[in-house]
């Protein structure tokens, strides 16, 4: 299908801490939009807090806008990047039915990517008994053995799959299967507006120490931790999802004390802004355009004109 015949959609991504939440409900409000999350967090019930999901920020001016792909998984279960992108398709396709924009809203870049791009996800079946054996080695194992087969595809994998023993297992049989695996793209099924935050590092540090610190003293995320732990989430679970989760529970288990989960944890978060950016320029030289902003009116400019070519081609 030409371009100019394709629904429109905006996308909108960066680090985290970088405001992409609060910039994509100012604009969904203008344009009268729908939020679809790209979070490989937040689509987990109960995991509020640590994710960052914000939901008082989806009102303005006494008006709620409506999100989806928030609050929809069990966190006891594995959420695949294959459903993912059904879900998110789904919901896109829902929202355009409406006659209202989809804005596809995150910093997870393989999601991203899997919905933009169009990934044509693997089809190779499992092999009976071999996850078993892969699932019963440990996680640094599995990381060796996947960065060892194939070191580019090791690279792209997103800091949540990275922790989880059950995706890497999955990985590693497929590519036991086909080395050379990568995600395979297929046409893109909308004409995609993507639109990059990445304020400068100091700032961006600035706004995860101050978040962290509010989230930690204020919000009680060391207590929603231990609740998701009550309620039958084992701690090695909780640490498969990374960061907040995985710190925490380290220090739910005496395994470090108040002091190092701040100070590593903020540490951790920083380097896992900072290879989000990698992403987003990785993502640029493999040929897609985002065209970074500063602020809304640039958003809302660039927003304008995407919508007004496409009503000039038709």
């Amino acid at each position: 299908m030409n371009k100019k015949n394709k629904e429109k959609v905006i996308v909108i991504l960066g680090p985290t801490a970088s405001g992409k939440t609060a910039l994509a409900v100012k604009l969904a409000h203008k344009f009268s939009g729908e939020i679809i999350s790209a979070d490989s967090r937040q689509v987990y019930i109960g995991m509020d807090i640590g994710t960052g999901k914000d939901l008082a920020e989806y009102s303005i001016f006494n008006k709620s806008i409506p999100y989806h792909l928030i609050d929809v998984y069990d966190p006891k279960k594995v959420f695949s990047l294959a459903k993912y992108q059904t879900m998110a398709f789904s919901s896109i396709k829902d929202i355009l039915k409406r006659k209202k924009l989809p804005f596809l809203v995150g910093g997870s870049g393989l999601y991203l990517q899997a919905v933009v791009d169009n990934y044509l996800l693997s089809a190779i079946k499992p092999v009976f008994g071999q996850r078993m054996e892969y699932e019963n080695l440990e996680l640094e194992e599995l990381q060796k053995r996947i960065k060892k087969i194939n070191f580019k595809f090791f690279k792209s994998i997103n800091n949540s799959d990275l922790n989880n023993k059950r995706r890497l297992a999955r990985y590693l049989e497929v590519l036991s299967i086909e080395k050379d695996f990568s995600p395979k793209k297929g046409e893109s099924k909308y004409d995609f507006l993507i639109l990059g935050l990445n304020p400068k590092r100091e700032i961006i540090k600035d706004k995860i120490y101050n978040r962290l610190v509010k989230r930690l003293e204020d919000e009680d995320m060391i207590g929603e931790v231990k609740k998701l732990n009550e309620s039958g989430i084992s701690f090695s679970r909780l640490e498969s999802f990374g960061l907040e989760y995985k710190y925490i529970a380290w220090y739910l288990q005496n395994k470090i004390n108040y002091k190092q989960l701040v100070d590593q944890l903020f540490l951790a978060i920083s380097r896992f802004s900072k290879n989000q950016v990698s992403w987003f320029r990785r993502w640029e030289k493999q040929g897609v355009e985002i065209n970074w902003v500063n602020n809304y009116d640039e958003a809302e400019q660039k927003i304008k004109e995407f919508i007004e070519m496409g009503n000039c081609q038709n």
